[in-house]
């Protein structure tokens, strides 16, 4: 029983690829077709639809043949050089009419975002750049690109880099500096992490401190996937031990709030505004620094928007976060 089921599902499953190849290859072959298609049926005059066009008309008589022979039906009543719609050439040019105007759209959407002066850059960026490295950035590449659009999404480091992979992203600033084949990276500025405890902690008063000194403490991190909790992994295992994880977040200000409840210990960069309940200690060893970089996909041909973007990120190199 179960043997044939699975043969079943095995010619089930062949059918299916040799039927979406069949329909594929009936879409190729259609769609270079169906403007001249619909530029015939709004004149109903071979002559004049081809003038309109800019074909020869045997051209375009051709084609309209060409197109009935593959669909298998007739889509004009001929009389002369004048035409006209057939039942199913009407059902026809409804769809087709749709599919010249979203396909119209989709032109207008790509023109409109490789616009040198208004066209769209789609950037992504770490949650803790969010609150003022990116609006700062941005606020200052707009001062001579005042019209051009952006997409901006926050995520962690890997989940960027595949949708960098999937086209979604033209650029993003990521940690760690990604070493892969199909990207293209360059370091652009480190930042400073610090170690934060709870304001009633022991290590609470003072300003620097080395990390194998909160080797007994229990830490709180983002998820693994993230590169923060990677460094700060790699930071203890550099110090001598392994942390101990109470808590595992996707914000670091959410860790924040846990080490303001006594929850924990943390390794943070910088937050944009000071928060109660926490002290930031200096981490003199190792040098606790992330570095920050700029990636895109290898070969992928820039608009004239993210080139002019890209170039001004590569220019701050050493003063990104400053």
């Amino acid at each position: 029983m179960v043997h044939e089921h699975s043969s079943a599902n095995r010619l089930s499953r062949s059918s299916y690829t040799e039927r979406d190849a069949h329909d594929e290859d009936t879409a190729l072959s259609l769609a270079p077709r169906l403007a001249y298609f619909a530029g015939v049926a709004r004149h109903e005059h071979v002559t004049r639809a081809a003038q309109e066009m800019g074909v020869p008309q045997s051209t375009l008589s051709r084609a309209i043949v060409r197109l009935e022979e593959d669909l298998g039906v007739a889509l004009f009543a001929r009389r002369g050089r004048t035409v006209s719609l057939t039942p199913a050439g009407r059902t026809f040019l409804a769809s087709v009419e749709r599919a010249l105007t979203e396909v119209e759209r989709a032109a207008d959407s790509v023109r409109a975002d490789a616009d040198p002066g208004a066209g769209r850059v789609a950037f992504g960026f770490l949650h803790t750049m969010g609150s003022e490295t990116v609006p700062s950035l941005i606020r200052a590449f707009r001062a001579d690109h005042p019209r051009i659009r952006f997409s901006l999404v926050q995520n962690y480091g890997e989940a960027m880099l595949e949708r960098l992979r999937a086209g979604e992203l033209d650029l993003c600033l990521t940690s760690p500096v990604p070493d892969a084949p199909d990207l293209v990276a360059r370091r652009l500025d480190e930042q400073r992490l610090r170690l934060v405890v709870p304001d009633d902690h022991r290590l609470a008063s003072r300003k620097r401190v080395r990390l194998a000194e909160a080797a007994e403490e229990t830490f709180v991190t983002l998820e693994p996937g993230y590169g923060l909790r990677r460094i700060t992994d790699d930071l203890c295992a550099e110090a001598g031990f392994t942390p101990r994880v109470a808590f595992e977040g996707e914000e670091a200000e959410t860790l924040r709030g846990l080490v303001a409840a006594g929850l924990g210990v943390a390794l943070l960069p910088p937050p944009a505004v000071a928060r109660p309940g926490v002290v930031e200690l200096t981490v003199t060893a190792p040098r606790a620094v992330r570095e920050i970089g700029l990636a895109w996909l290898d070969g992928h041909p820039d608009t004239p928007p993210v080139a002019a973007f890209k170039r001004f990120l590569l220019s701050r190199r050493g003063v990104l976060l400053a």
